[in-house]
């Protein structure tokens, strides 16, 4: 009963909001001539009850659509707010995705978060959605959505928190993948830095940002945050793909015993005044072109984390390459992949063996994502995207 209360509160504070527009004077008087408008009777509460009262309510809610109830409680007033948010746990701890910046904070450490994508071949959607069972075809919670962009000399996936807004002016926009002309090269960029430093790619989009007729608070900027390479295949074989991913925001001691990797708090709210020294680019970074064009780099010694595919082994009775997905693929696809850390990130250790990605198919337009620590439901969400990609050289 508390909860139901709880959860109806949002549609109520709109209502008083309301109210206090319409009249003024009226709300003076209720909040006894303090000058502060009305405040919402519920945000009185004594801090430990209200702690007691939240803590129920997030340890109860652990599943969506139930988990709607947490999300709700932090639409109540300001100070339940800063309270749900220093009760709810990142995904890192707690392996659950509550708020949306959920979707650019690192996964789970200790197991794989099971999604799946949809496909919509006419319309050429893609469609991110958190698996609510163990079941292969449930309903699912929508995380994310991307629109492929064909382009003469290149393909892009711009990446948005809501289906029915996608595009790169849109205030949902998340990032953006983009691939060279061969569908072999891949740059993930995010519409936010993750760190403090961070080298930002303009574009025509971004150059709009500094006019008059674009609001500020439009997202305009790409941060490079990872590259994916598809090995070349000179012999015209059917095999598998070969992959690998440079995770530019990710080190590599984040997979090592007490690793960090970076965790945004919030989503930014970018202006014109937030980067007042950014020096001019160019609509590509010269990093970016000699991605797309050139031999794929990285640094061995505490540089970014390097993720590879696992190589699948060849089944004699089959007569096929397998990989064990544990019941989670259940169609043979080239499209299909586990990611593991790579041995260019220091001497083996057990934190090598463990699946960071792994994506197959499961029907004609589904197919499941399971990812963890330390990448991102995003990160995890564009590596994907390349897959479905057409690879001229690699096929």
């Amino acid at each position: 009963m508390t909860i139901q209360c709880i959860a109806r509160l949002r549609s109520r504070r709109v209502v008083q909001d309301q109210l206090e527009g319409s009249d003024t004077a009226s709300a003076a008087v209720a909040s006894g001539g303090g000058g502060g408008g009305s405040v919402c009777c519920w945000a009185n509460l004594p801090h430990e009850l209200l702690r007691d009262v939240l803590l129920r309510i997030e340890e109860s809610e652990t599943r969506w659509p139930q988990r709607r109830n947490v999300v709700a409680c932090a639409g109540v007033c300001r100070s339940w707010r800063f309270a749900i948010k220093e009760i709810v746990q990142v995904p890192e701890i707690s392996g659950k995705l509550t708020f949306p910046i959920s979707v650019k904070q690192p996964g789970p450490k200790e197991c794989l978060l099971q999604c799946f994508i949809k496909r919509n071949r006419s319309t050429q959607t893609y469609h991110l959605y958190l698996s609510l069972t163990n079941a292969l075809t449930d309903d699912g919670k929508f995380l994310l959505a991307a629109c492929k962009c064909r382009r003469p000399t290149c393909t892009d996936y711009i990446i948005s928190l809501r289906a029915e807004d996608i595009s790169k002016g849109s205030s949902t926009y998340v990032g953006k993948l983009r691939s060279n002309f061969l569908g072999t090269k891949f740059s993930v960029f995010d519409g936010q830095s993750s760190h403090a430093g961070a080298k930002m790619t303009k574009s025509r989009s971004s150059r709009l940002a500094y006019s008059k007729q674009v609001t500020p608070r439009v997202p305009f900027r790409n941060y490079p945050t990872a590259h994916i390479s598809y090995e070349l295949n000179m012999l015209g074989s059917r095999g598998p793909r070969r992959i690998q991913c440079i995770m530019d925001t990710i080190p590599t001691t984040s997979i090592r015993p007490g690793g960090v990797a970076p965790t945004p708090a919030e989503f930014s709210v970018n202006n014109v005044n937030v980067f007042p020294s950014i020096p001019s680019y160019h609509s590509k970074s010269a990093s970016i072109k000699n991605f797309l064009s050139g031999p794929l780099t990285y640094q061995k010694d505490g540089g970014a984390l390097v993720l590879r595919n696992k190589s699948p082994r060849w089944h004699e009775q089959l007569q096929c390459w397998c990989l064990n997905f544990h019941g989670r693929v259940t169609v043979a696809s080239v499209k299909n992949f586990q990611l593991v850390a790579s041995p260019e990130n220091g001497p083996a250790g057990p934190e090598h063996e463990k699946i960071i990605l792994q994506f197959g198919k499961v029907g004609k337009d589904l197919f499941t994502m399971d990812y963890r620590y330390p990448i991102s439901a995003f990160q995890a969400f564009a590596i994907c995207l390349s897959s479905f990609d057409t690879k001229i050289a690699c096929e």
